[in-house]
C-alpha cells in the first residue's frame, strides 16, 4: 500500500468529538424536557361524533292536538306512551306515539306512530308513518327515542288461543329513519314471557 500524497494536517483539538458523562447527561435532560414540553402541547383526543347539523328550532308536535288513523266508534283513543326526538336530523323534533282505542276493559292492541308538525306550522301535528299497526295484535310495553332511532318493546301473542289480556311473547324493535323512510332493523329473536 502506498502512503498517502497528502499531508497530515494539523487540525486543532476538538473538544467536543469526545463523549463524557455530562455530554450524556446534558443530552438526555434536553430531550426529557423536548417530549415534556410535547406532552403538554398535544390536542385532545378526537372523537367520530357528529354534531347536529341544526339546534332544535320547534316544539315538538303535540300527541293530544293529532288525530291518529284508529277506527275506535265512540270511545276515542288514549295515548300510552310517548318519546321525543329529532329523527330525520333536520333540527325539528317528531313525536313518537303508542296509541290504542280507550277500551273501558280488555287490553286493545296498539299502533306506533311518527307526528310532526304541520306543514304551515300553525295546524294540527300530521301522522307521517305508522311503525306498528293495531292489526298486527301488538301491545307496547316500552318506548323510547335514543341516538336518532326508535325504540320499543312489543308484547304479543303466541297463538289466538292466549288471552289478550296476557301477552306471553316479548320482542325488542328498532327504527331508523334511511333513504326517506323508516326502516326496520331485524328483530331480535322473540321471547316468551
Amino acid at each position: 500500500m502506498q502512503p498517502s500524497a497528502l499531508p497530515d494536517l494539523a487540525l486543532p483539538d476538538l473538544a467536543h468529538t469526545r463523549t463524557s458523562p455530562v455530554h450524556w447527561l446534558a443530552t438526555a435532560t434536553a430531550m426529557a424536557a423536548v417530549v415534556a414540553v410535547a406532552g403538554v402541547l398535544t390536542p385532545g383526543p378526537a372523537t367520530a361524533s357528529q354534531p347536529d347539523p341544526k339546534p332544535a328550532t320547534a316544539a315538538a308536535p303535540d300527541v293530544a292536538a293529532a288525530t291518529f288513523p284508529l277506527d275506535c266508534g265512540s270511545v276515542g283513543t288514549v295515548v300510552t306512551k310517548k318519546a321525543v326526538g329529532d329523527l330525520d336530523r333536520d333540527g325539528n323534533p317528531e313525536t313518537v306515539a303508542a296509541v290504542r282505542c280507550d277500551a273501558g276493559s280488555g287490553t286493545p292492541p296498539s299502533g306506533i306512530y311518527i307526528l310532526t308538525r304541520s306543514k304551515a306550522g300553525n295546524g294540527p301535528p300530521r301522522v307521517v308513518a305508522t311503525l306498528v299497526a293495531p292489526s298486527e295484535q301488538q301491545q307496547v310495553g316500552a318506548l323510547a327515542v335514543e341516538g336518532g332511532a326508535v325504540t320499543a318493546t312489543l308484547l304479543g301473542y303466541s297463538s289466538p288461543d292466549v288471552p289478550r289480556w296476557k301477552p306471553d311473547v316479548r320482542q325488542q324493535a328498532k327504527w331508523r329513519w334511511q333513504g326517506g323512510k323508516f326502516v326496520r332493523s331485524a328483530p331480535s329473536q322473540a321471547r316468551s314471557v
